[in-house]
């Protein structure tokens, strides 16, 4: 005979100690409910906004209830770690007229949550892992499954109903002590937890600067984004294909996703950095220069970049993204790696790096 579960309180408080000794600075329990934006969401995919992340019409209907991720789910408990951003990039980005001088080889900019040495998804999902074990050793009968970004769960909509924060105009989850520089996941169980209350204020109030710093008009509205031209979207998930000409003067520096919409938000000003090791910022990555990523071979970032975030677009299109940097910035230093990409086979390498010796030329 089974031995009488804990009370759902005890259960809730146990899990969210075990949770914090992991390492996720935000914990929250979420009822498993049908989520309040499903309409918002199948209205943005309406839009054409979710560009080609097809995955997401495919599995439209299972982002309707977290049941299509976990048969007899009951709660959701939601997680956030920090990952954060750095003093310098908040005010270099804060004072887009006059940013500091760049001192020697020009770089391009890497988003903050993949500066790291790891893939966040593979280190959070060890860290479920353990917080499952811990529930199982609770309740050896309860069920459960961990999440981290690739099941259809619309985790905004859990992590505000477990208190976790509000979503800003960026439409992105803040939390008033931490930011938003937080990765989000969640351990969807069968038992029955006591829920947190849930986060039904904003805090946004009129300012826009999320809206106003974005150079490509991703956030055409307040909590609207059209992916489509998001510098994130265009130098990640845009894969083997050209990046359209009318945007790449707005991408700037970033070779690799974009924090303009977060570092300039006021809630980040105070933010801290992240505790995890294998997510802070690495030297070698950080620091390389455009010439050292226009020298890359596709054996070298096999080597270098697997089980990373920067294996996501690609050798080709981690390239395409340095040359358009390249041409943005001026780097007179790229053009003897620009002149031998731009004869190169892959097609997209090669248009990017003509592209950029014009731009340089110009």
């Amino acid at each position: 005979m089974s031995s009488p579960l804990p009370a759902p309180e005890d259960l809730s408080r146990a899990i969210k100690e075990r949770a914090q000794a992991l390492g996720f600075e935000l914990v929250g329990v979420a009822p498993a409910v049908a989520p309040e934006t499903f309409a918002h969401f199948e209205a943005w995919l309406a839009r054409c906004f979710a560009g080609e992340m097809t995955y997401l019409e495919r599995r439209r209907e299972a982002y309707s209830h977290p049941e299509h991720v976990l048969p007899s789910v009951r709660s959701v408990v939601m997680l956030g770690m920090v990952y954060g951003f750095s003093p310098d990039d908040r005010t270099r980005d804060r004072s887009p007229l006059s940013p500091p001088p760049i001192e020697g080889p020009q770089r391009g900019r890497i988003a903050a949550y993949a500066q790291g040495t790891v893939d966040y998804h593979d280190l959070i999902r060890g860290r479920l892992k353990q917080l499952a074990a811990a529930v199982h050793a609770l309740a050896p009968e309860a069920r459960t499954r961990g999440v981290v970004d690739t099941a259809p769960l619309l985790e905004r909509d859990f992590a505000r109903l477990a208190g976790l924060g509000w979503f800003g105009k960026n439409t992105l989850l803040i939390n008033k002590q931490l930011g938003s520089g937080l990765f989000l996941a969640a351990l969807l169980t069968d038992l029955e937890l006591a829920p947190d209350a849930r986060h039904d204020t904003s805090h946004c109030g009129s300012c826009t600067r999320c809206l106003d710093v974005c150079p490509t008009g991703a956030l055409p509205e307040p909590y609207q984004l059209d992916a489509t031209r998001c510098i994130s979207y265009l130098t990640i998930e845009h894969r083997d294909r050209p990046i359209a000409e009318s945007l790449r003067a707005g991408v700037g520096e970033w070779m690799f996703g974009c924090d303009l919409c977060q570092t300039v938000c006021p809630w980040n000003t105070k933010a801290p950095l992240g505790t995890v090791p294998e997510l802070q910022p690495d030297e070698a990555l950080t620091g390389r220069s455009l010439k050292e990523w226009l020298q890359l071979t596709p054996d070298q970032f096999q080597t270098q970049f697997k089980g990373t975030p920067l294996s996501r677009p690609g050798w080709s299109g981690l390239l395409r993204n340095a040359c358009i940097v390249a041409g943005n910035l001026g780097a007179t230093e790229t053009i003897p790696e620009l002149q031998q990409l731009a004869g190169h086979a892959d097609l997209v390498v090669q248009e990017s790096a003509q592209w950029a010796l014009k731009q340089i030329s110009h």
